[in-house]
C-alpha cells in the first residue's frame, strides 16, 4: 500500500476523546481504566485510529503558511470540489452550488431542521438501534422520538419494518424522521429498492426526512452508497441531506459538515434559521481541509483506507461468528461500527451487560454500551484501528471473557 494504515499512533493528550476521556465519566458513557497491565485499545467513539490523509495535512499546512486568517466567503474551488466528489463518487445529477450549504456539524443542521420542520411536542420517527445523537437532538428540543425497530433477516442483514414505519407515522400523526444511511450503528447500506420503499411510506404520510449520510463514502465490496435525493422527484422535494468529510477522513475535530437541498422551501426554512443564530459560520481550515480531502489524492487514500477497514469488519465478524457461542454481529456493509447482540451469551453464562462490559474495559477492550442505541443487551464496536491493534483486542477478549 501506498499510504500507512498500520503504525501505532499515541493520541494521549492530543485533544482525543477516544483515549483521553476513558475513565473521566464526563459523558457518563466513557469506558472505565483498564486495570494494571493492559494499555487502551479505543473501540467506542467513532473517529478513526489512522492518520487522515497526506492531502489534507498538506492543504492544512500549506493554507497556514500565509499568516493571515480574516473573514472570509467559502471559495468557488470549495464548492466545485464538493460537486465533483458527490458527483464521481456517489452519482449525483445536477447538484448545484446553491444546494450546498454549511453546518457546524450534522447535528447542527439535524437540530435546524427539527426546529423549522416540527414544533414542541411533535413526535419524530427514527429507526432503532438509533445512533444515540439523534436521540439526543430531538429530546433536547422538546420533542417525542417514536422508534420503528430495523429486524435481522434470515440471513443476517438487518431490515426496515414498512408497515410498523406506516403505522406509526399515522398512529402518531408524525410529519417528520431521521434516517441514517449507511446506517449506524447497524452497518447497512441502503438498496435502491429499499429506500424508494422507505419513501413510498413517508410520501403516504406527508412526511419530511432528514437523512444523515455521513457515511457515505465507507461501503465495501458490492455495496454502493445511493443519495437519497437521487432516489426519485419526491425525495428531492422533501427531503435534507447531510454530509461531512469527517467519518472518510477523521476530521470531526475541525467542524466541517455540509447539507445538499435541491428544494427551495426547505433551503430557506434550514438555512433561515441556522444563519439567524450567528453561529454557522465556516473554519478557513475546515474548508481547506475539504478541499484536500476531496481531492485524486483524497480519493487515492480513500480507496486505500476501504479495503483496511472492509478487512477488519470481515475478521472481526468471522471471529465472532466462529469463535463467541451466544453472540449476534451482522457483517457491516458500510461504516466501521459492529453492533454485537449479547442477550444469549448473558444468558447462558448468568452475566449481566454491566459485567460483560466491565470485563471488556478491565483489559483494554474499550468497546461501547449499546443501550444508549437502543440496543437491550448490546456493545457497539469501533473497528478503524491497525489491525494489529483488532487482533489483539480479540485475543485479549478470547483469553480473559469468552473462551475462558
Amino acid at each position: 500500500m501506498k499510504y500507512d494504515f498500520t503504525s501505532i499512533i499515541d493520541r494521549r493528550g492530543m485533544d482525543a476523546s477516544a483515549v483521553d476521556s476513558i475513565g473521566q465519566k464526563g459523558f457518563g458513557a466513557e469506558p472505565d481504566l483498564p486495570k494494571e497491565g493492559f494499555d487502551v485499545i479505543p473501540m467506542w467513539v467513532a473517529d478513526m485510529n489512522f492518520a487522515t490523509s497526506p492531502a489534507v495535512t498538506n492543504a492544512i499546512i500549506e493554507r497556514a503558511k500565509h499568516p493571515l486568517f480574516g473573514y472570509f466567503a467559502p471559495s468557488d474551488t470549495y464548492y466545485d470540489a464538493i460537486i465533483r466528489w458527490q458527483t464521481k463518487r456517489n452519482g449525483y445529477q445536477d447538484l448545484k452550488r446553491e444546494y450546498i450549504g454549511y453546518e457546524n456539524g450534522v447535528h447542527g443542521c439535524v437540530t435546524s431542521a427539527v426546529e423549522t420542520l416540527s414544533a414542541p411536542g411533535d413526535k419524530i420517527l427514527i429507526h432503532s438501534p438509533v445512533y444515540v445523537g439523534f436521540a439526543g437532538d430531538v429530546e433536547g428540543l422538546g420533542r417525542t422520538s417514536i422508534y420503528s425497530p430495523l429486524k435481522l433477516d434470515e440471513n443476517g442483514i438487518w431490515r426496515m419494518d414498512y408497515e410498523d414505519m406506516d403505522a406509526k407515522l399515522k398512529q402518531h400523526s408524525i410529519h417528520l424522521a431521521i434516517f441514517c444511511s449507511p446506517h449506524n450503528p447497524a452497518g447497512r447500506v441502503w438498496e435502491r429498492w429499499e429506500l424508494e420503499k422507505a419513501m413510498e411510506v413517508y410520501a403516504a404520510n406527508e412526511c419530511y426526512v432528514i437523512f444523515d449520510e455521513i457515511w457515505a463514502d465507507i461501503t465495501y465490496t458490492d455495496h454502493q452508497h445511493i443519495p437519497t435525493l437521487m432516489v426519485n422527484s419526491w425525495a428531492r422535494e422533501h427531503t435534507i441531506a447531510i454530509y461531512a468529510p469527517s467519518k472518510t477522513f477523521n476530521l470531526a475535530g475541525l467542524v466541517g459538515s455540509y447539507h445538499i437541498i435541491y428544494d427551495q422551501y426547505l433551503r430557506d426554512r434550514v438555512g433561515g434559521h441556522a444563519s439567524a443564530t450567528h453561529y454557522n459560520e465556516m473554519n478557513v481550515l475546515s474548508m481547506h481541509a475539504l478541499m484536500g480531502a476531496y481531492s485524486d489524492a483524497g480519493a487515492e487514500w480513500t480507496s486505500e483506507l476501504l479495503h483496511v477497514l472492509e478487512s477488519n469488519c470481515k475478521y472481526a465478524y468471522q471471529h465472532i461468528r466462529d469463535g463467541y457461542k451466544g453472540v449476534v454481529a451482522a457483517m457491516p456493509q458500510g461504516t466501521y461500527m459492529l453492533f454485537l447482540d449479547c442477550t444469549k451469551w448473558c444468558a447462558d453464562n448468568g452475566k449481566s451487560l454491566d459485567e460483560l462490559l466491565k470485563a471488556g474495559w478491565d483489559v483494554g477492550v474499550a468497546w461501547q454500551d449499546g443501550r444508549m442505541f437502543q440496543g437491550p443487551c448490546h456493545i457497539r464496536m469501533n473497528l478503524a484501528s491497525p489491525f494489529s491493534r483488532i487482533q489483539e483486542a480479540f485475543a485479549r477478549l478470547d483469553k480473559y471473557i469468552f473462551n475462558i
